[in-house]
């Protein structure tokens, strides 16, 4: 069976009539007020406020008409100040109770309906009927109690909306036209007829309406509603963009790759929706309960009334108060919401921060976490190398140096080489393009600068070249020792120079590594890259357990290890080599800019590459795992202590006078419970802000 997802109720797909589809989901509601409550979150908020205007007034009149001065006509006033609120204010009750009739399943409106109803009518009887029942009146129970419960709806629904209408807000941001190139002409065209392939020109102050590529044209973004990074993301040709990102400062031509669905947007969106229908194991009980709640509140109310009527001595009117008592007491929207509520909040406040649980057991297999695997490239490194030591030989100018070996490796698409070129261009050194280029596979590349033949080579052809070395020996130690790889610049036959390179850490590495182990979590090093690179990278952040050389099979194999040891395993990575140690873990932990199949395998995607995001999932997990519990407590609660006090409980104390408050004190705190529930699980909105990040 499905459940609604406002209030958690059991919904039976083949005969419920109140669905809505969204964003390819179809959604069952219990009630009319519920799906106008998803559907339309604003409408169900304006009309909230109305009832509330017409409710409290008049119940605050049938209070003072009630207990005011006594005056003949009071009744009757009361009387007819009560039916407006019951009519009008409690109207929507009555569409959820014969929704509830319609389609066989219980709802709170049924319960809601019938106590009302029951205190309103017995009440307008005895006063019509004079003589035949006792002239007690309760229109202050029946109007205070529906003016008390719409006030705890509408505190929920305010709750609830600003938890999740930021999040669904997002597709809104999306330009509704954009300026599509077409035979090299700019078309202005619907943003929803570009397709992959198309190229469109985005200005500043413009927002991208597809992800895409850079092709020509240089700017920055602002992408924080998304990834969560604070400063402006540099873009130029080759650059990605994000769909619904701000471009902040020059014209940009782009080339969509990702449309519609496609789009990182889409899929924040199809996880969040995924996320609001959850249900984490711990709720599985409940949602039997909360199942057949309300033909067992309605049950026991009966019994408790005609128990007390048959066998306690209580009149006709102490009896229909036991009944109204149970029947306003109950709250199965607490079961109900407990997980969602708190699910809703929990991966919303992890979206900002660049992190999306994916699966129904996403959050509780990661909150169980107390084993990092971490993949080294990539994912604490940058997975590129970068030139990290220029060392010229006597009599050469490090300028020079730089100049030739750009010459030689602009034309190269090899990484070492990019480096080279983007060390250049960052210390603003020129060069000559060189003539006669050759790339020697395996060995280095060579061309002709200035009159100079130049050549680039790689540290094992150098010396397999027997190329004189001597003068760089101690530089070549401190390199290899350090794990990093070196090339030496050779201009006509004679060294020249000696370069070091180096995938460098990512500066939140070191930080999310020491917030892990702080939290008393294992930390494991697995890479396939050689032992020195990964014990140079293990030292500087502390890892003390450091597997190298790991193929992909391997990598799995450690995982199953160390689950099989009674440990919780999260691995995190980046690659296509790392997808199946994702998928054997207890959680996948995917890097959001690396592959595809990373991406698919991964139980949890950090949008943005930070590793920084690794603790605050765990994190966020583990908040929203132990107030889903803390929710489930008070449901559980609050049920199994006020139901029996609203049967009876303390009549053998204080006798039946119990029952001069019981039916507004069940409403009051009735109301007040589910609201609990969704402000508890809204201080998740405070998780992992106490982490400091570098750069943000």
């Amino acid at each position: 069976m499905a459940t609604d997802p406002v209030c958690g109720m059991y919904v039976d797909e083949r005969s419920a009539d109140l669905t809505f589809f969204r964003e390819n989901r179809t959604y069952y509601f219990c009630s009319s007020s519920c799906r106008e409550s998803f559907a339309a979150p604003h409408a169900h908020l304006a009309r909230l406020r109305r009832e509330l205007l017409v409710a409290w007034p008049l119940s605050l009149i049938v209070v003072l008409l009630t207990y005011g001065p006594p005056i003949p006509e009071a009744p009757y006033g009361a009387l007819v100040a009560a039916a407006v609120v019951q009519g009008y204010a409690g109207r929507s009750f009555y569409r959820g109770a014969w929704d509830s009739l319609r389609n066989r399943v219980g709802n709170m409106d049924l319960l809601i309906a019938v106590g009302t109803t029951a205190a309103f009518g017995y009440s307008a009887l005895a006063l019509l009927l004079p003589g035949r029942l006792s002239e007690t009146y309760f229109f202050d129970a029946s109007a205070l109690i529906i003016a008390l419960i719409l006030s705890g709806n509408y505190l929920e629904a305010i709750t609830r909306d600003r938890s999740s209408g930021a999040l669904r807000k997002l597709q809104l941001m999306l330009p509704p036209k954009s300026h599509v190139l077409r035979d090299g002409r700019e078309t202005e065209t619907d943003s929803v007829e570009i397709r992959p392939g198309d190229r469109y020109v985005v200005r500043p102050g413009e927002r991208f309406p597809t992800d895409g590529t850079v092709r020509e044209g240089a700017s920055s973004a602002d992408e924080s509603f998304l990834t969560g990074e604070a400063l402006p993301v540099p873009k130029r040709a080759g650059s990605t963009v994000l769909a619904a990102a701000m471009n902040l400062e020059g014209t940009v031509t782009v080339e969509a790759t990702g449309v519609g669905s496609d789009t990182l947007l889409a899929q924040v969106g199809e996880l969040l929706t995924e996320a609001e229908m959850s249900r984490v194991p711990l709720q599985r009980l409940a949602d039997r309960i909360a199942g057949a709640f309300v033909p067992f509140v309605i049950a026991l109310a009966i019994l408790a009334g005609l128990g007390w009527y048959f066998l306690g001595g209580a009149g006709a009117t102490v009896a229909l108060l036991v009944f109204v008592s149970v029947v306003i007491t109950a709250c199965p929207c607490a079961f109900g919401i407990a997980t969602p509520a708190a699910i809703i909040v929990g991966t919303g406040r992890a979206a900002e921060e660049g992190a999306l649980y994916k699966g129904r057991d996403a959050l509780e297999s990661a909150a169980r976490v107390d084993t990092i695997v971490l993949d080294k490239t990539g994912t604490l490194t940058l997975g590129r190398p970068t030139l990290t030591r220029i060392d010229p030989a006597p009599g050469i100018t490090l300028g020079s140096l730089l100049a030739w070996a750009a010459a030689v490796e602009a034309p190269s698409e090899h990484p070492l080489g990019r480096a080279v070129v983007e060390a250049a261009r960052a210390r603003g050194i020129p060069w000559t393009p060189a003539t006669d280029f050759r790339a020697r596979p395996g060995t280095g590349v060579e061309g002709s600068v200035d009159g100079h033949r130049v050549r680039i080579v790689a540290g094992a052809a150098a010396r397999g070249e027997a190329i004189p070395l001597d003068a760089f020996g101690a530089a070549i130690s401190s390199l290899e020792s350090d794990g990093q790889s070196w090339s030496v610049v050779v201009s006509d036959d004679r060294p020249v120079g000696l370069l070091g390179f180096a995938d460098p850490l990512r500066s939140t590495s070191a930080a999310a590594v020491a917030q892990l182990r702080a939290e008393g979590r294992q930390i494991v090093l697995v890479t396939g890259d050689n032992e020195a690179s990964a014990r140079a990278v293990a030292a500087q952040l502390g890892i003390s357990q450091v597997h190298a050389g790991a193929v992909p099979a391997r990598k799995v194999e450690i995982v199953r290890e160390l689950r099989r040891s009674g440990r919780s395993v999260a691995f995190v990575g980046d690659g296509v080599n790392d997808a199946p140690a994702l998928l054997a873990a207890d959680v996948g932990i995917a890097i959001g800019t690396g592959t595809d199949v990373a991406r698919e395998a991964g139980q949890v995607l950090l949008v943005r590459s930070d590793p920084a995001a690794i603790p605050v999932a765990l994190s966020i997990a583990r908040a929203t795992v132990r107030k889903v519990r803390q929710n489930l407590f008070w449901a559980l609660g609050y049920n199994a202590v006020l139901l029996p006090i609203a049967a009876g409980a303390l009549v053998p104390f204080l006798g039946f006078r119990v029952y001069d408050v019981l039916p507004i004190t069940g409403g009051l705190v009735m109301g007040l419970s589910s609201t609990t529930v969704v402000l508890n699980s809204y201080s998740l909105r405070r998780a992992g802000r106490a982490r400091t990040r570098p750069g943000r």
